[in-house]
C-alpha cells in the first residue's frame, strides 16, 4: 500500500520530483545526462528515471535507493538487479527494451536502457490503459502476437516467465510498436515454487504459482499468455464469451490455456500460437 504524501522526504533533481522514505544522493545521475521524468511509484524497490544526454533519451533503473514504496530492502533490490543483468542479455528480442549498461552506482547499482515512447498498460496507468483499449482490434492483435513471439523466444532460451502481467507492456501509439520491459524476475527453467503466492499479478497467474513446491514452466506461462489474450480481449475482470471481441475458435483457445488442469492446457508456447494462428485464419 502506498504511504500517505505526507510521510514521503522530497527531493528534486534537475527540477523533478523524487518521492523517498528518506534523503538519498542522486547527484550521481549528472554523468549520465540531465532528468526529464521520474518513476518512484514501483514496489520493487528501483527508481527509475529518464535522462537525457547529447540529444539521446535513455531509461535509467536504479537499484539502492530508499524508494518510498518498495516492499523489499534497497540491498534486496541491489541484488535483484544484478541478477537480471543476464536475463536482458539472454532474451534480446526485438520487444525487449534494449540493455546499454550496467554498472555499479550511487551506492547501488544502476542498469541504462534505450529510451521508447511506450506508455504502460499496467492499471497503474489508468489513462494510458483507457487510451490502449480504445484501439481497434486490429491494432491489439499485433500486440498479443509481440508478446507471444517474445515468450516464444524465452522458452527457446530455458527461461520461464515470472511475473509477466499488463504493467510489463508498453505501447508506442504513434509508431504502433509493442514494448516488453521489467522480466526481472524472469528464472531459468526448471524452477520450483519455493514461496506459497509468488511475485506477479494474481489476473495472470496460473494455480501452480499459489502452490509452494510447485513446478513452475512453459506449461505455467501457455496459462498467461491465455489471460493475456482474455485481459486484451475480453476484458478487466470477465473471462465470458459475451464480452470477447473475436471468435469462437479463438474464445476456446485462450479458454483451454487458462485451464486449472495443466494437462488440459497447450503444452507449450509454440503449441499455443499455432492453435492461435490456426484458429483466427
Amino acid at each position: 500500500m502506498e504511504l500517505p504524501e505526507n510521510t514521503a522526504v522530497i527531493q528534486q533533481i534537475d527540477g523533478m520530483d523524487i518521492r523517498l522514505k528518506s534523503k538519498f544522493d542522486f547527484s550521481f545521475l549528472g554523468r549520465y545526462g540531465r532528468v526529464f521524468r521520474v518513476f518512484d511509484d514501483q514496489d520493487s524497490g528501483n527508481i527509475c528515471f529518464g535522462i537525457e544526454k547529447d540529444n539521446a533519451r535513455y531509461f535509467l533503473k536504479h537499484a539502492g535507493a530508499p524508494a518510498l514504496r518498495a516492499n523489499v530492502s534497497a540491498e534486496a533490490a541491489v541484488t535483484r538487479m544484478k541478477q537480471s543483468v543476464q536475463i536482458y542479455r539472454d532474451l534480446d528480442h526485438p520487444a525487449l527494451t534494449r540493455l546499454i549498461k550496467a554498472e555499479p552506482a550511487g551506492n547501488g547499482y544502476v542498469i541504462v536502457f534505450e529510451w521508447n515512447d511506450g506508455e504502460c498498460m499496467g492499471k497503474q496507468y489508468p489513462q494510458s490503459r483507457e487510451k490502449f483499449f480504445m484501439l481497434p482490434i486490429g491494432d491489439r492483435l499485433p500486440v498479443f502476437d509481440e508478446i507471444l513471439s517474445f515468450h516464444a523466444n524465452a522458452a527457446k532460451h530455458g527461461y520461464a516467465a515470472i511475473d509477466f502481467y499488463d504493467g510489463s507492456i508498453m505501447y508506442d501509439f504513434a509508431a504502433k510498436k509493442t514494448f516488453i520491459c521489467d522480466i526481472e524476475f524472469y528464472a531459468k527453467m526448471p524452477y520450483v515454487n519455493n514461496m506459497g503466492r509468488m511475485w506477479g499479478s494474481s489476473r495472470f497467474m496460473s494455480p501452480e504459482e499459489f502452490q509452494q513446491g510447485a513446478v513452475i514452466d512453459e506449461i505455467t506461462n501457455v496459462y498467461t499468455m491465455g489471460a493475456v489474450a482474455f485481459a486484451l480481449f475480453c476484458g478487466e475482470k470477465t473471462r465470458q464469451f459475451e464480452d470477447w471481441k473475436l471468435n469462437s475458435r479463438l474464445f476456446g483457445v485462450a479458454e483451454k490455456a487458462v485451464s486449472n488442469d495443466r494437462l488440459k492446457r497447450q503444452q507449450s508456447i509454440a503449441q499455443f500460437i499455432s492453435e492461435w494462428n490456426n484458429a483466427g485464419s
